[in-house]
């Protein structure tokens, strides 16, 4: 039985939505729209994690960003997809995501699927006291930065932490990776011959690859859930 990795991009991925955007779009669409503009000049992190104390400034309760999360489309056909692979298959599942923990263990306990991944890499955050969701860089400006020159955000390079994952874990027979943004292009140019990357369509690691080119693996596209369902399916 083949040993596989599967790496799992969290918005636009294996959800149906952008986290970050969406919380925004159910309870503060004023916040939303003024992130249009804000983010041509702020981090992206740093942007949302002023944006949520705004929300706690303006009212709004851990309660109420729970629910919006817990609405936030998850297609069935991909939670099925997914808990299938795992349990008929050698297939150990990580989460790379520049969303953030708390956002990403309320949307998976929601679906009961806390168990799927082996481990999440991603922006820490948590509930202080008040109710104030507190977010920060899972490279803070602080720490020695990252010199990835593929794309990455200043808080994370996908790149690097997928080696760093694989150093840890030992090697595996195949990678997969399933991802649809502009920063899901480094971790794809390390794939190997023998990987397969699950690209999204309509979205910038589409673009990304067909303009730059320079990838190894196979690269398979996808529009919904349900195809990677199937591709999932054929996989022993």
């Amino acid at each position: 039985m083949v040993k596989r990795l599967v790496v799992f991009d969290f918005d636009w991925s294996l959800v149906d939505q952008d986290t970050d955007r969406y919380v925004f779009e159910c309870l503060q669409p004023e916040l939303r729209k003024s992130m249009k503009v804000d983010k041509a000049h702020v981090q992206w992190t740093d942007l949302m994690a002023r944006n949520l104390g705004k929300l706690h400034e303006q009212g709004f309760t851990r309660q109420q960003i729970e629910e919006s999360l817990q609405e936030l489309p998850f297609h069935r056909a991909m939670r099925r997809g997914v808990r299938s692979l795992k349990e008929r298959t050698q297939t150990t599942l990580f989460c790379l995501s520049n969303s953030n923990s708390i956002f990403i263990d309320t949307i998976l306990k929601h679906h009961r699927m806390t168990d799927i991944f082996s481990e999440i890499v991603t922006n820490p955050a948590e509930w202080d006291d008040t109710g104030l969701l507190k977010l920060r860089r899972r490279i803070s400006p602080e720490e020695q930065q990252h010199n990835c020159k593929v794309g990455c955000s200043p808080n994370m390079c996908k790149g690097t932490e997928l080696a760093a994952y694989l150093e840890r874990h030992g090697g595996f027979d195949q990678v997969i990776y399933v991802g649809d943004g502009g920063n899901d292009m480094c971790p794809v140019l390390t794939l190997r011959s023998q990987d397969l990357a699950l690209v999204r369509t309509g979205r910038e690691l589409q673009r990304r690859i067909a303009r730059e080119g320079g990838t190894r693996c196979e690269i398979k596209y996808w529009g919904g859930a349900w195809e990677v369902e199937q591709i999932f399916n054929t996989m022993q």
